[in-house]
């Protein structure tokens, strides 16, 4: 399958834009909900979508009438799913919770995040499940059933940025828009055999959004094809520095200590990651970070305190492990929250100073590389977070990469994200030379 890069590329040469997008908008709502429990989405209009492609049709009209339509509308008739905790004009943000689906009026206004999507001349096709509250990590929900896997009934997406996941999977949408607090586009990307791109912290606007928790709250993607991600980085325009020749040199790659729960296939995958990232020249160098194994512990309690905020006076509303947690950190004290800032700070920090001298860190997105739907997954949650919260209390952005086993994930600096952007170009256009080596002449 021709990335969306490419496939845009030889659309517009063509110029036959309209037949193609109406053809493929027919073929991608027609896969809507292909996962076994039906629920890849909580609300779609398929008919709004249609109309959605008119209005880019009209605007790629008069766009090539006065310009670079390329330029003003990168993502045109590009169908993209939006995880329902972002406002879409016209419909009711659920935050995967029936109480909210009762409970909140119908937006009046798009998200900053669906308003940049429409402008940049995406179609959406529909608000997709996720975790309640996109507190939790599995896609498992009491209100909307489990988000099954679409090519393997037997597997979990992982969540929260559930249907996401299951959207691209399952060619509903050709990207997704996603939240990663800790780890909710990194573990559903891993899980499904998907790309996923988690912006810096601060990146975008969450005018219009469900918060779960501000300070670790980032806006990402999940696709297909690795050369699709500077495309898709496009969302944060305002932020995004123009870098184009700037590449990472150098990734320090975490120690077997580290890794010692992980499941023997995902560890031959990250040694393949190792040596995928050395075959484009950059130096490696086996780092051991003890200090990691602190970051949950941080993490996990600022993350409830602020959710407790969010959803204070409804904790009964929501299933037995989320109420429990915004139990916890509505329980916490203002004395036991100022050491946990004042210990986040000093981890951030040292997080700082490791990316400052090796410039990408990579390790295993999680553990594991397949949830079973239906067994019990009480104990998995510290294991991924693990994994994924050492950079969700850094603020810093990660491409999670597909290998045959799970995912891994590669960390930059915060703000660092034209360079990771760089690396993906990098790495897609390497598999797809190798897999086509007359692609690459």
């Amino acid at each position: 399958m021709s990335s969306i890069t490419g496939m845009l590329k030889s659309v517009r040469s063509s110029r036959d834009f309209e037949p193609f997008f109406q053809q493929m908008l027919g073929q991608c709502l027609s896969r809507s909900n292909g996962n076994q429990s039906r629920n890849t989405y909580l609300w779609q209009d398929a008919e709004w979508s249609r109309s959605e492609l008119l209005r880019v049709e009209r605007r790629v009209r008069e766009s090539a009438a006065n310009g670079d339509a390329a330029a003003t509308l990168p993502l045109a008739g590009v169908p993209v799913s939006l995880k329902d905790c972002f406002d879409l004009t016209g419909t009711r943000t659920t935050l995967g919770s029936r109480f909210y689906a009762e409970r909140e009026p119908i937006a009046e206004a798009d998200s900053w995040v669906a308003a940049r999507l429409r402008a940049m001349g995406a179609v959406i096709t529909g608000k997709t499940h996720l975790h309640a509250l996109a507190y939790g990590i599995t896609g498992e929900n009491r209100d909307y059933g489990d988000c099954l896997q679409p090519c393997d009934v037997r597997l979990l997406t992982g969540g929260s940025s559930s249907g996401a996941a299951a959207s691209v999977q399952e060619g509903s949408a050709l990207a997704a828009i996603g939240t990663d607090t800790g780890g909710s586009v990194r573990v559903p990307a891993a899980l499904c055999g998907l790309v996923g791109y988690r912006s810096s912290l601060g990146w975008g606007n969450w005018q219009g959004a469900g918060h779960l928790a501000e300070s670790f709250d980032t806006i990402g993607w999940l696709f297909r094809d690795l050369e699709d991600a500077p495309l898709l980085a496009q969302l944060f325009a305002g932020n995004l520095r123009r870098d184009d020749e700037a590449r990472l040199e150098r990734f320090a790659f975490v120690s077997p200590a580290f890794l010692r729960d992980c499941e023997s296939d995902v560890f031959e995958s990250f040694t393949r990651a190792v040596g995928e990232l050395r075959s484009l020249g950059m130096r490696g160098e086996e780092v051991n970070l003890p200090w990691w194994e602190d970051a949950q512990e941080i993490f996990a309690p600022i993350q409830a305190a602020e959710a407790a905020r969010i959803h204070d006076g409804h904790f009964d509303a929501f299933e037995g492990p989320i109420r429990q947690r915004l139990e916890w950190g509505a329980g916490l004290s203002a004395a036991e929250l100022q050491t946990l800032r004042e210990r986040h700070a000093e981890f951030r920090a040292r997080m700082d100073d490791l990316l400052a001298e090796h410039t990408l860190v990579l390790l295993p997105c999680a553990p594991v590389a397949r949830l079973v739907a239906g067994e019990d997954h009480t104990g998995i949650r510290p294991r991924l977070l693990r994994y994924t919260a050492p950079a969700s209390l850094a603020g810093m952005p990660a491409l999670a990469v597909p290998y045959s086993a799970g995912g891994m994930q590669m960390l930059a600096a915060r703000d660092d994200d034209a360079r990771l952007l760089n690396l993906a170009s990098a790495l897609g256009a390497s598999r797809r030379a190798a897999r086509n080596p007359a692609a690459g002449d």
